[in-house]
């Protein structure tokens, strides 16, 4: 056995697989995971070919954009190393040809560009005496890394005194990254620090900058990649925004035939900056898989996100509906080809057994308008910090349910909701409950409702629900939000923690003159056995909380 052929066969226990087990900031890909996503494009290869090995071509090019261990190139070189092996069948050739026509990567940074080449190329200098690669001659080799940096834009500019000369000088507080959005607060770095500025995302022309990166006019047959998942922003406290969305649209700018990454789920239902990139992913009609993980625990041992994370395969040459598959629990993954999006939904029903459910309810609810009765961010003006007085201060103060208990305000201080202060309500907190960052199932899904009666109001920790003419009415809705189905069909358009309005969009809305229960919904919409034993398994009874 040559030494290429040696240095690329597994060995156990596998570097990559302990370093993507550690609990760290960083979401380090697992192998296994990056061998599921290219075995994905190399079964979309064969059927869009005639059948043909894609790791069988010795033309085919394979990118990664934000390398990180280097794991999807050293997985995709251990394809192409068996698959041509009978057009190529000098070993070390081969590798030399794989490691330099084949394999390309973009290191995030000059830390995760050293740990690259030593997976990919078994050295840190891909020129070095021990990289299997023997015709490099440069170190950088094709996994390339240079310092970014962001492009500082708008803020407020301040005169100050210059303590040293006494002169005025001028700073600027508060600038974002014309491109990706980071605040220079968080990221006005000195050089000796990252600068968490990613080449591929800081450009204006990224098949320019590819080909000023690696010398030639390149094209790339497979874009594949775990970008980076949010920076901050600059906003109030730990705001922080995602920007995994610039590199699947940079990615879709360079025309690949295939791209693939491992990205949040939240994109699912938008929000913070995803609305647009929401909408163009439900409407393209390329991407043709989406691979669900409801726990992202599943994927990244050790990583609490919020949501859950998916992959996804986007064919530039095949268009059609998507094939979703649903990783849930103990449950066997759930596979379906379907739209993506539903008749009458602007979100993406995540899962497969939802979809059944909801068009049944929207079958006999065209138009459910639940939503209608929830109140906006800040229902009486007053924000989550705000802390009312201990007591009353006389008839006319109100009684706030705030953020830690309870305070009082008086009615003239109170900016909004007017029209809700004198009637039954119901209050919901805007955040779910307590899974911290990660999905556990079977979970509440909402925050456990509560009556809100005449004369009491509540800070922007808790969402308004109303007004109900009186209190039966009240308790009748407060019913139906306890029930499972209710809270399924929230679910359904919930991809994090905030239970904003928009989350009770599949909500209809029923007749206040009762005590709903689980049992008469899902009669009243026709559920099968199957379905309730679904969402039975997703969503945990009010009672036991």
């Amino acid at each position: 056995m040559s030494m290429a052929d040696l240095l690329l066969d597994r060995h156990n226990p596998d570097v990559l697989t302990c370093i993507a087990n550690l609990s760290n900031d960083e979401v380090f890909t697992p192998p296994e995971m990056a061998g599921a996503m290219l075995d994905l494009v190399a079964e979309a290869w064969a059927k869009d070919h005639d059948g043909a090995n894609l790791w069988a071509n010795p033309n085919v090019r394979v990118l990664d954009p934000v390398v990180k261990t280097g794991v999807f190139l050293r997985e995709a070189t251990r394809r192409f190393n068996e698959g041509l092996a009978s057009v190529i069948p000098d070993p070390q050739e081969r590798v030399n040809h794989i490691l330099t026509q084949q394999i390309y990567g973009i290191a995030i940074t000059e830390l995760t560009a050293l740990m690259a080449r030593r997976s990919v190329y078994c050295s840190k200098r891909a020129d070095g005496e021990h990289s299997i690669c023997t015709v490099f001659d440069t170190p950088d080799g094709n996994i390339w890394f240079e310092r970014t940096e962001h492009t500082w834009t708008g803020g407020t500019r301040e005169s100050r005194v210059d303590p040293l000369t006494g002169d005025e000088i001028f700073i600027y507080t508060g600038r974002k990254c014309s491109y990706c959005g980071a605040g220079e607060n968080d990221y006005g770095r000195g050089d000796d620090l990252e600068t968490h500025a990613y080449a591929f995302i800081h450009t204006d022309d990224i098949k320019q900058r590819i080909n000023e990166i690696f010398g030639a006019a390149m094209h790339f047959d497979i874009v594949i990649g775990n970008p980076p998942y949010q920076l901050s922003d600059g906003g109030f406290g730990k705001s922080a925004a995602p920007i995994y969305h610039e590199f699947v649209e940079q990615a879709k700018a360079l025309d690949p035939r295939y791209l693939t990454m491992i990205i949040p789920s939240r994109w699912f239902s938008g929000g913070k900056g995803l609305d647009d990139f929401r909408d163009t992913m439900l409407n393209d009609d390329r991407l043709r898989s989406i691979t669900d993980y409801l726990n992202a625990s599943d994927v990244f041992a050790g990583i609490g996100l919020k949501g859950g994370v998916c992959y996804f395969l986007w064919n530039r040459d095949n268009r059609g509906e998507c094939t979703v598959t649903t990783h849930f629990k103990d449950h066997d993954p759930s596979v379906a080809t379907r739209p993506l999006l539903e008749t009458g939904a602007d979100t993406f029903i995540r899962f497969n057994q939802g979809v059944t459910i909801l068009r049944k309810v929207l079958s006999a609810e065209p138009d459910p308008d639940f939503a209608s009765l929830v109140s906006a961010r800040k229902p009486f003006g007053l924000t989550t910090t705000f802390q009312g007085k201990s007591k009353p201060s006389g008839d006319d103060s109100v009684l706030v349910y705030q953020n830690g208990g309870t305070g009082y305000a008086e009615r003239k201080a109170v900016p909004a909701g007017e029209h809700l202060i004198d009637c039954w309500k119901i209050f919901i907190g805007r955040a779910a409950p307590g899974t911290g960052n990660r999905d556990t199932y079977p979970h509440r899904i909402v925050s456990t409702p509560f009556l809100g009666r005449p004369g009491e109001i509540s800070s922007e920790t808790y969402l308004c629900i109303g007004p109900f003419d009186s209190e039966s009415q009240a308790q009748s809705a407060l019913s139906y939000l306890r029930c499972r189905f209710t809270r399924f069909l929230i679910l359904l358009h919930k991809a994090s923690q905030d239970t904003t309005r928009k989350v009770y969009s599949f909500v209809p809305q029923q007749s206040w003159d009762r005590a709903w229960t689980d049992e008469e919904l899902y009669t009243k919409y026709g559920l099968t056995d199957e379905e309730i034993a679904f969402i039975e398994s997703v969503v945990r009874p009010m009672e036991d909380d």
